[in-house]
């Protein structure tokens, strides 16, 4: 099959069209799916340049997630049949035998869910590890509710569109950071009530003005760095602030966070795939599945900004790297 294959760390350049083995069933409950789509998201531009979690097994194919269809199944699969349209976020973090920048991938059945019906494979393959790290950081960390207020930093962002959403669908009150009047149209149209231009007014001013000085009841940042620690004082004591990134603590102090007594959340929906959790990755199945309703009512929305060939990937690290792309990036496979 042909693949992108990592042959080493660095820069774009070592993401290589190969003809590699195709991977085989080997348990009873496995998928053998021909993927029709994979998402590039900004984890695959680090491993690709820092090192995968699994260094000893290079070369390695990368990509979290994807969708496709089913042309095969081991003997035990119960949930699926051939032909089944799927969508996942499994693989692409170095080890050997996963990855999605291919045209075949194989997966145990617990870890698919059926692809939105009305989402194209392209919409559908760059979802999954967005939907879950906002799910999770916004319901599982924070416990939004009806009627609060949430600060969502980057919301034009592959994250942040969804975040911005599923908040709208959740009754919250919702502020977000954005950098140009054509991301401003754009998260006004997926529900964002306050946008900020973070560029040309402090951010926490606005959400102090925007709440009456009580400060915002939950802020999700999705940026890291100095946003983290500049971000404590625009949140309400006793509110949450939860993070997609490590706090670089040579950045900031949390003697505010103290005081405010917030609660500090950390987020990495990799943990379950990484620590091999199988009821944490059950969990984050269930949320695509919960997600793919919503998707079907029209509650919700993938922005898909662009798509590549295959054979491009390297392009489309390069866009990601600039820091300045909306929404999310497709690889198409055929």
């Amino acid at each position: 099959m042909k693949a992108i294959v990592m042959s080493a760390i660095g820069s774009p350049d070592v993401l290589i069209l190969q003809d590699v083995p195709p991977p085989q069933i080997k348990n009873p409950t496995d998928v053998f799916i021909r993927i029709k789509a994979a998402g590039v998201n900004p984890i695959d531009t680090k491993l690709r340049s820092r090192g995968t979690f699994y260094p000893d097994q290079m070369p390695c194919i990368l990509g979290c997630d994807g969708a496709g269809i089913i042309e095969a199944i081991g003997d035990n699969v119960t949930q699926f049949k051939v032909g089944d349209e799927v969508y996942y976020c499994e693989g692409g973090l170095g080890k050997q035998g996963t990855g999605n920048y291919a045209q075949y991938t194989v997966i145990d059945e617990t870890l698919l869910a059926p692809k939105p019906r009305s989402l194209s494979f392209a919409e559908a393959a760059v979802a999954p590890l967005v939907l879950i790290t906002a799910w999770e950081a916004l319901f599982d960390r924070a416990k939004l509710e009806a009627g609060q207020t949430v600060l969502i930093h980057a919301g034009a962002g592959g994250v942040g569109h969804v975040a911005i959403q599923l908040a709208k669908i959740k009754g919250a009150k919702i502020a977000t950071t954005i950098s140009s009047p054509d991301k401003e149209r754009l998260v006004r149209l997926w529900g964002a009530d306050y946008p900020i231009f973070y560029q040309q007014t402090n951010f926490v001013q606005s959400i102090l003005n925007w709440t009456e000085n009580k400060g915002i009841d939950v802020a999700f940042d999705t940026i890291g760095g100095e946003t983290f620690f500049n971000t404590i004082p625009a949140v309400k004591y006793y509110g949450d602030i939860v993070t997609i990134l490590e706090p670089d603590v040579t950045l900031g102090t949390l003697k505010e966070a103290r005081n405010r007594n917030l609660r500090i959340s950390l987020e990495l929906m990799l943990t379950p795939a990484l620590k091999d959790l199988k009821s944490a990755q059950i969990d984050q199945v269930n949320i695509l599945k919960e997600c793919a309703k919503l998707f079907d009512e029209g509650k919700l929305k993938i922005h898909l900004s662009q798509t590549f060939s295959l054979e491009k990937a390297s392009l489309a690290h390069q866009l990601i790297e600039t820091g300045s792309t909306t929404g999310k990036i497709a690889l198409l496979i055929d």
